[in-house]
């Protein structure tokens, strides 16, 4: 079930994979279908036919400006046709993207892909200059789990706030002008803390405004444990060795990882393990789950972090990402949204998880 604090949503999905879970694609629906005036869409994939309907009703129907900027990769064939006619055919796994994409110039949507040789990863959107959708969720059918093929585990936050938007909309401004990941060259300033429904919110940039070192910043204030359901974690991200030092100033270090990232040799469960970190990994099921997609952390049931950001070194540097930091160590502003992360980290844990331990 949706939790709310005022002017704050907090979604955690698919509901096809839980009956408390959330519709995460009728929420990114409806948030497009209350626009009235201005749409700006940076996402790295779309792949829901729903969604991209969506968005032609705004442009069409209700004639709303929209912008929208997309990972390159999933429109450009990555092999030269071996032949003219070939190029011409509708094949290989990204045709749903390329058609969509197609549908929304046809509908004069203003669509652009990024220049980034890494990963565009976004993942939000700001609509009439006054509400922003983000979080870790893909605009595709696995992402909002209405694909046969299972569902990713995912959150989406709703924030009904001009600050708050004010500050991903200069983002926009950024990516659309075509400065993307090492090539973001602006120097723009980090954006201030926002207060919505007295919850403070501060949103962070990757790679301007260093996600990595303002996790790490929020960890160091833990006083009784931190939990976290993450998609890929590497040892190549400084927050492992952040975990390892809050297990050995006593705090409760436990957490989630998808099986197929958390098991690679560049991984950084081994290492957390061995310092005494409590890891779960969620294996793929055909037909229920498809991945562990989340990229959340949650500090002592009042600080919640959420976003876009895996936790490696290139989503740091390279990518374009975007993570929030919701609430205050000292206070509980924030605190039924927290709780709720955590509770959903625990359900996961409990059963879909297979216990991890040091070889």
């Amino acid at each position: 079930m949706v939790t709310t604090i005022g002017d704050l949503e907090f979604y955690m999905g698919p509901h096809q994979l839980s009956p408390h879970l959330d519709n995460l694609e009728d929420c990114i629906v409806g948030f497009i279908d209350g626009a009235n005036k201005k749409l700006e869409i940076a996402v790295q994939e779309l792949e829901s036919r729903p969604i991209a309907e969506a968005i032609l009703r705004a442009e069409i129907e209700r004639k709303v400006q929209v912008k929208l900027v997309l990972e390159a990769d999933y429109l450009a064939s990555k092999k030269r046709p071996k032949s003219v006619a070939r190029a011409f055919e509708s094949t290989g796994s990204n045709e749903t993207n390329r058609a969509l994409a197609l549908a929304l110039l046809r509908g004069t949507v203003w669509l652009r892909s990024d220049f980034n040789p890494k990963i565009f990863h976004q993942k939000f959107m700001v609509r009439d200059g006054a509400s922003v959708l983000t979080g870790s969720t893909n605009f595709t059918p696995t992402g909002v789990g209405a694909s046969p093929l299972g569902g990713n585990l995912n959150h989406v936050l709703i924030a009904h706030s001009r600050g708050l938007a004010k500050a991903y909309s200069r983002e926009f401004k950024e990516i659309s002008a075509g400065h993307f990941g090492r090539y973001s060259v602006d120097g723009n300033v980090a954006p201030e803390p926002v207060k919505v429904s007295d919850v403070w919110l501060k949103p962070c940039f990757a790679p301007d405004h260093n996600p990595e070192m303002e996790i790490m910043k929020q960890m160091a204030k833990a006083k009784s444990r931190i939990d976290f359901a993450i998609f890929t974690f590497s040892k190549s991200s400084g927050i492992d060795d952040a975990m390892k030092l809050a297990r050995r100033a006593g705090v409760k270090v436990s957490g989630v990882l998808d099986h197929a990232q958390g098991n690679q040799v560049w991984a950084a469960t081994h290492g957390l393990a061995e310092e005494g970190v409590e890891i779960s990994m969620v294996r793929k099921q055909h037909g229920h789950i498809n991945k562990l997609h989340h990229k959340l952390m949650t500090i002592d049931d009042r600080v919640l972090i959420i976003g876009s950001f895996n936790y490696t070194g290139p989503a740091n540097v390279l990518n374009d990402e975007n993570i929030i930091v919701i609430g205050n160590p000292d206070t509980d502003e924030a605190k039924p949204m927290a709780l709720a992360a955590r509770m959903e980290i625990d359900r996961i844990c409990r059963e879909h998880g297979e216990a991890f331990g040091p070889s």
